[in-house]
């Protein structure tokens, strides 16, 4: 497996106990790193990027979550998958604050994610709202410059 992918699973993880189990992010943070030894297999860049992805999904995380509700019209926060919620998350925060990440490469990756730890739909629902999302997102400059 990747560095960036572990990355992206261990913020994952951290973004779900805070998410799905009300974890304060302080203690998340602090469990995190009281056990370090199970992270001891990951080099530094690894746990560096994870804990950037993690803190920086949530200190935008209203901006995100508003994307995510634009484009996830059917379905609210609350009814998606709490994995795939978490993924979208992570790639959109990739995406907006990012640039050595390709846009592509951020899709690329919460989609394998979601196949591999969410539902078996997972992967098309996750690519669906982030292809809508980054299509929107490239139009943008294109449409201001027609002005």
């Amino acid at each position: 497996m990747g560095r960036r992918r572990a990355s992206r699973e261990l913020a994952l993880k951290l973004l779900f106990q805070v998410d799905v189990g009300k974890v304060p992010v302080a203690d998340a943070l602090a469990y995190w790193e009281a056990t370090a030894a199970e992270y001891a297999h990951y080099d530094p860049e690894t746990t560096i990027f994870a804990r950037e992805l993690f803190e920086g999904t949530l200190a935008h995380l209203e901006e995100i979550d508003g994307i995510i509700g634009h484009y996830a019209r059917e379905w609210s926060l609350d009814r998606m998958a709490n994995v795939d919620r978490n993924l979208l998350r992570l790639a959109i925060y990739e995406i907006l604050y990012r640039p050595d990440v390709p846009a592509s490469v951020s899709v690329d990756e919460a989609v394998e994610l979601a196949k591999k730890y969410s539902t078996a739909e997972s992967g098309k629902f996750v690519n669906g709202i982030l292809g809508s999302f980054l299509r929107e997102l490239e139009a943008k400059p294109a449409a201001a410059s027609d002005r």
